[in-house]
């Protein structure tokens, strides 16, 4: 990917400049269209994660539940995830008469739009970073601050739906990310504090070798790596997380009072989501994009290809907790983070400064 990009990059400019433009100039305009064309293919990567995971999540649900999963549409079920994007697809667009429609419309699109912008900081291969400036520079910071806007959507659509239990759902969403944000923002710090870099790419440069670098081996990271897994999970309104949704409670939470294809941004931006916290996961703690007998792989698989199969397997975790625990509580929830993980996450950040300064990091 990395060889590739630097081919088509390089050409571009050449092409810039032999048209008289400005080798800078150049530069910076292949660097837009570099975003650009990135940006979109991770629109793409999103909705295809959706399709993929709607249909692996019945399947998983299914196989825990002793059932089949979906079986009828197409072979093994295999269509069922294009049926269901057909049916919203056909389905009206209803607004509420005394909603806010600006704030209704708004909501899911900003969810969405934050969702597919965390992205561009992902290192998908060596030098396979969308927005790779600023992934050297504040990547990790990058990913944080963009992650913590999507609650403006759930506030937004919630406030503006003019219902009551939309309102709590959506006031439940922004306690909740808030509150484990704090946790998740520690568990990087313990990551952040030994690789001394701010870029994932470079967190991924500092477990190179062998499996026995990566993250997840080393002893002070099993409490970070604990900490980030839950903390990741409470982020994406996953459950026993899900309390904004809560559908025995608040019928359907924030996005009580949408339909359509305005609900499916809420649901694409989801699972959009839930891939992002499992690359983020594979990337800080299972070495990103290397492979795991070594580097250079002696297999010549790309590094995309071996993200991509970590975070499928953090994906199918994650959809064993959810088809496993029950719901927690708002006090449960609340308390989780304050009592609980804010200060395991101190405890954490001690072990790993104290790993740091006695040489073992």
């Amino acid at each position: 990917m990395h060889t590739i990009g630097a081919i088509i990059k390089d050409w571009l400019i050449g092409l810039l400049t032999g048209w008289g433009v400005p080798v800078e100039l150049s530069r910076l305009l292949v660097e837009v269209v570099a975003w650009a064309v990135g940006a979109a293919l991770c629109i793409v990567a999103i909705m295809l994660a959706a399709l993929v995971f709607i249909y692996l999540e019945r399947k998983v649900s299914g196989y825990i539940q002793s059932r089949l999963g979906p079986t009828r549409c197409g072979p093994i079920g295999l269509l069922q995830s294009f049926a269901d994007v057909v049916k919203l697809l056909l389905k009206e667009d209803i607004v509420p008469v005394d909603a806010d429609r600006a704030l209704h419309t708004i909501g899911p699109i900003l969810f969405l739009a934050v969702s597919a912008l965390a992205y561009v900081v992902v290192p998908w291969d060596e030098g396979g970073t969308v927005a790779g400036r600023v992934d050297a520079g504040i990547g990790v910071l990058f990913m944080a601050a963009v992650g913590s806007m999507g609650l403006i959507g759930i506030v937004a659509g919630g406030w503006g739906s003019k219902n009551k239990w939309s309102l709590l759902g959506a006031i439940r969403g922004a306690a909740q990310m808030v509150s484990y944000e704090i946790p998740m923002l520690l568990a990087l710090m313990c990551v952040v504090i030994p690789a001394e870099t701010l870029s994932l790419a470079g967190i991924v440069e500092g477990q190179k070798g062998s499996l026995i670098a990566w993250n997840f081996i080393r002893p002070w990271m099993w409490l970070p790596l604990i900490l980030f897994l839950i903390s990741g999970v409470a982020e994406i309104n996953r459950t026993p997380f899900d309390l904004p949704e809560a559908e025995s409670e608040l019928v359907s939470g924030f996005h009580t009072e949408y339909t359509g294809m305005k609900f499916a941004l809420f649901f694409l931006a989801e699972y959009g989501n839930l891939l992002l916290v499992a690359l983020i996961f594979s990337v800080v703690f299972l070495g990103g994009w290397l492979s795991p007998f070594g580097y250079p792989d002696p297999l010549g698989l790309p590094g995309i290809v071996w993200l991509l199969a970590k975070a499928l397997l953090v994906v199918v975790v994650i959809m064993w907790v959810r088809w496993t625990l029950p719901r927690l509580r708002v006090d449960q929830l609340m308390s989780l983070a304050w009592k609980l993980m804010i200060p395991a996450g101190f405890v954490a950040l001690a072990g790993v400064c104290a790993a740091v300064l006695l040489g073992w990091a």
